[in-house]
């Protein structure tokens, strides 16, 4: 077999990641992660549950007085993620 382009590990693997659809769920876990980044760890004291699924993400908050404010900043909370991983992985925040 004749080597036309060497390829760092890292290449092969973000390849790799990209052709299985990876790369799409690894964001979607980064994307929960970052919560308590974004929002701080007053408001994440309130998070019961995260989950992403798809584009969607479900968050239980404990409070409901908070949980009203949270829906009224969704679109700045869903762009803040969004520029924290570099492209658009969240489309919207449904709050429960």
């Amino acid at each position: 077999m004749k080597r036309t382009q060497a390829q760092t590990i890292g290449q092969i693997m973000d390849q790799f990641m990209r052709e299985e659809h990876l790369d799409e769920q690894l964001d979607r876990c980064r994307a929960a992660a970052l919560w308590p980044q974004i929002v701080g760890d007053g408001i994440n004291r309130y998070t019961v549950e995260r989950r992403v699924n798809g584009t969607i993400m479900t968050v239980r908050i404990s409070s409901a007085p908070l949980r009203n404010e949270l829906t009224l900043h969704r679109s700045a909370i869903i762009s803040r993620i969004n520029e924290a991983l570099g492209r658009e992985v969240i489309t919207d925040i449904i709050f429960r």
